[in-house]
């Protein structure tokens, strides 16, 4: 651990204008909360802070020498009222996938005094603060860390790639590039991305908003045999009325296998004779899709990218693509695509899935 943290130190000359920007933010941070104290300020400045400076304390310190490393420790512990030292350690040992026990340190034990003393005279100086404005907050500001926490993994390592929250947090959304290096600068992470990691269109804290996404309507299909009856029934519906336009088909590319996977089991029903092959970069929803699913089902655990051709006679672009769909309709990358869109986008060759669903399947052949 010690290790990580003095290879760390080693900074590099172009990131020393970055490390003074952290500590002059971080100074900005404390001023804030003297000059208005609130609840507000109090709970976003902890998620804000302990997710980008302090983070990136952790891992990349902003000082060579020990004493300055442990002052600035000192000062972000009081800033956010609780240890840094400890965070430090927990922190490390979540990267290193090992048990996160606590060791007193004669540093750690400096920290908490320092909190306790701060809490001990917030309480005697402005028990009325204290109680209804500084607690409050503070418990808030854990609570969106918690949160902020548990969903970066609750589905295995995700990132999000939304440019005005990585712009606000320092890149924090390049979650699995971090595990990936975690002593890479945080202005280096977006080059450590290939494209094929798993990442969600919700920053970590707000990533429960995904129980009302397409993949939560999915994992509720998954849960009800009668639900999926009426999926099929619905897809099936709309894929015999476009297919006879497309010609004949043996190869059918199925591009996001779905924790449910309608398309592959219509396809299955629809073109007994044809080979399926499903691409999807999410294993784990492979995994699922695979319970519903017989060998002569292939699946292919890679990224499927806009503008590549393929070798299919049919492919079909799921309503949750991630790419550009445009490029799809423009270019279509095989003879014959079958592309899930919103009721309100329908192309030429088009069929309604389901007027509730919201949802259509339009055919653009090359």
């Amino acid at each position: 651990m010690a290790s990580t943290l003095v290879l760390a130190s080693r900074r590099v000359p172009r990131y020393l204008a970055w490390d003074a920007l952290f500590v002059g933010l971080s100074v900005g941070h404390g001023a804030l909360l003297l000059i208005y104290p609130s609840i507000a300020t109090i709970a976003l400045g902890l998620w804000w802070n302990a997710n980008t400076i302090a983070h990136n304390f952790i891992h990349r310190p902003y000082f060579r020498g020990a004493l300055g490393r442990r002052a600035y420790s000192a000062y972000l512990s009081l800033l956010l009222g609780f240890p840094q030292s400890i965070w430090r350690r927990r922190h490390l040992l979540h990267h290193a996938g090992r048990a996160r026990r606590l060791r007193l340190t004669p540093e750690i034990a400096f920290e908490l005094a320092l909190v306790a003393g701060l809490w001990a005279a917030l309480a005697i100086g402005s028990s009325s603060f204290f109680l209804t404005t500084y607690l409050p907050g503070w418990a808030i500001g854990l609570t969106l860390c918690q949160l902020h926490g548990h969903y970066e993994h609750a589905r295995g390592t995700t990132s999000h790639y939304g440019r005005i929250y990585n712009l606000l947090f320092f890149n924090d959304g390049f979650h699995v590039e971090h595990h990936l290096r975690p002593t890479a600068h945080w202005t280096e992470l977006w080059t450590l991305t290939n494209g094929t990691e798993p990442a969600s269109r919700w920053p970590a804290v707000f990533r429960w908003l995904e129980v009302f996404s397409l993949e939560g309507l999915e994992r509720l299909v998954l849960k009800s045999h009668r639900l999926q009856r009426l999926v099929l029934a619905a897809h099936e519906r709309a894929v015999r009325r476009l297919l006879p336009a497309a010609g004949p088909i043996d190869r059918v590319t199925i591009v996001g296998g779905g924790l449910f996977p309608r398309t592959a089991l219509v396809m299955k029903r629809v073109l007994p004779g044809a080979a399926i092959t499903i691409v999807d970069a999410n294993a784990d929803h492979l995994a699922v899709a695979r319970r519903f699913l017989d060998d002569a089902v292939r699946s292919e655990h890679r990224a499927y990218r806009d503008g590549e051709s393929d070798p299919a006679d049919l492919v079909v672009i799921p309503l949750s693509f991630r790419g550009d769909r445009r490029a799809i309709y423009a270019r279509p990358p095989a003879r014959a695509v079958l592309v899930h869109d919103w009721i309100w986008r329908p192309a030429p060759a088009s069929a309604v899935v389901s007027w509730w669903l919201l949802k259509r399947i339009n055919l653009v052949l090359q």
